[in-house]
């Protein structure tokens, strides 16, 4: 007997009957092939009530469900027959078709095992794991990665290996795939230059948010540097641990920044072409000297008429920034990327990264402000997590940890306060029906466990999201875990 093999008894054992409420699906087959038996959960994933429909032998089964393998592999039409003979495999992925006129297609991690009845006779088994919906989301958070503008990286967890880069790193970079998937941290140091560089590191050996920082990236052998803003959120891809990785290339401010600094009797002329937002301040009160014309063009000013004066006239930055700046030059420190926003009288609300450093003009010591506006970045970044959380809205599946944290995300960026949730009052069989729609059971077999009509379930349902005063499943079961909602209370069903 292998190691892979355990003892099993007739079909009315307890064994049979334990796997017999099994969530996973159970095929056991005979040494040539018979279908001997399956249980409930196995014949749901088919969409069958009984064995007799998936086929009398393993032969008929795939004529009847035309299985096909998600990775081609020489070998894996052969690990049936090898299972038949007594050598177990691992998962594989596997795409069968479910008969009818809609020919339903549904993804299975499929794995074989060997067991012995009581008599010692060999039989083969399929543990099935319908992942339909879980490949479904991965492939949608997949297309929406790659087509975000915004430069984006994921990193796993557990061996801090990128996994994942959108086109909008790479032409920040101007590296391949090949030069960054499956680099480590250490190899790609996304973090290098930042103050808070270590604190970063051990924010993501702990699989925790990273603050916005800037740092610069030495994607080249030459030596070229990038600077940019980075900032890490944990996700989870492929039920793994990761972290997403997002940037904003500061490239510009610091090109204008640098030049500035390299001979003041180019500052005029540097001054006034520079792409970046840019302008001289008193040191004092940061009242406003002289402007570049792309700062009048992003604030919206009239370049005809000097932008002298009060900041807060032409560049409403809240009272705190301001404060913040002018402590930080009395300091000797310089600010940078500095994310602030400001609100326009018209009601318009735009987002900026402000840079400022004290120069000498003139042996006059003034401040150097510049401006890069990232509200698109974060309309986009927004857009990104969205798609993360659009890839949610069907996926009961992740983990109660992660519904928690991407809950607690919503509220942090929620205008909304968060109130404390009022007592929902479920009837005993509501309950049932939401702790089942919890553990990421379909109306079929919510019906099935609770020996109910299918319509019935629906109608349960239906009066759920009444009472929890949501739209989805998703929402349901975000709402009944936070309110302890999604434990039975009692293990027995109610009648």
């Amino acid at each position: 007997m292998s190691d892979n093999s355990i003892a099993i008894d007739t079909p009315f054992s307890p064994l049979y009957q334990l796997i017999e409420k099994m969530r996973e699906g159970v095929i056991l087959l005979d040494s040539d092939g018979t279908l001997r038996w399956a249980n409930q959960a196995a014949l749901a994933m088919h969409d069958v009530s009984r064995i007799e429909a998936l086929g009398p032998d393993i032969a008929d089964y795939r004529r009847r469900f035309r299985p096909r393998f998600r990775s081609p592999d020489e070998h894996n039409e052969a690990l049936v027959t090898a299972l038949l003979a007594g050598t177990p495999f691992n998962e594989i992925s596997v795409e069968i078709m479910l008969p009818g006129p809609e020919e339903i297609t549904r993804v299975h991690s499929t794995r074989g095992c060997v067991f012995f009845d009581g008599d010692g006779a060999r039989l083969a088994a399929l543990l099935i794991e319908d992942i339909t919906e879980l490949v479904s989301a991965e492939e949608r958070f997949e297309k929406s990665f790659n087509i975000n503008p915004a430069p984006a990286l994921i990193c796993r967890l557990r061996d801090q290996r990128f996994i994942r880069v959108n086109q909008g790193f790479l032409d920040m970079t101007d590296l391949s795939e090949q030069e960054v998937l499956g680099r480590t941290i250490q190899e790609l140091d996304v973090f290098a230059g930042a103050d808070q560089r270590e604190q970063a590191l051990r924010r993501l050996d702990e699989g925790l948010t990273i603050a916005q920082m800037e740092a610069v990236l030495h994607p080249r052998a030459t030596g070229e540097s990038k600077c940019v803003v980075v900032a890490g959120q944990p996700i989870e891809v492929g039920h793994e641990a990761c972290m997403l990785l997002t940037f904003t290339d500061l490239e510009p401010t610091r090109r204008a920044q640098s030049a500035l600094r390299r001979s003041e009797a180019q500052f005029s002329t540097l001054f006034h072409m520079s792409p970046v937002p840019t302008a001289l301040a008193d040191h004092h009160t940061l009242s406003l000297l002289e402007v570049n014309d792309a700062f009048n063009s992003a604030l919206g000013h009239d370049a005809s008429v000097p932008a002298t004066g009060p900041l807060t006239q032409y560049a409403p930055l809240p009272a705190a920034v301001r404060r913040r700046i002018l402590s930080a030059l009395d300091a000797g420190d310089t600010i940078s990327g500095l994310e602030s926003n400001m609100t326009f009288p018209g009601g318009e609300c735009l987002t900026w990264l402000v840079s400022a450093t004290m120069v000498s003009i003139d042996d006059h010591d003034r401040v150097l402000l510049t401006l890069v506006d990232i509200t698109q970045r974060k309309r986009t970044e927004a857009e990104l997590f969205a798609a993360i959380d659009t890839v949610m809205q069907d996926a009961s599946w992740f983990t109660r940890t992660l519904v928690e944290k991407l809950a607690s995300v919503r509220h942090t960026n929620s205008a909304t306060p968060v109130t404390a949730p009022s007592v929902i009052n479920l009837s005993a069989r509501e309950r049932d029906v939401l702790v089942l729609l919890c553990q990421g059971l379909s109306d079929k077999r919510i019906a099935i466990e609770l020996s109910l009509a299918h319509s019935t379930v629906r109608n349960y349902i239906a009066s759920l999201y009444r009472k929890l005063d949501v739209h989805s499943r998703s929402e349901a079961i975000i709402v009944a875990r936070q309110q302890g909602l999604d434990v039975a209370t009692d293990p027995k069903k109610t009648s």
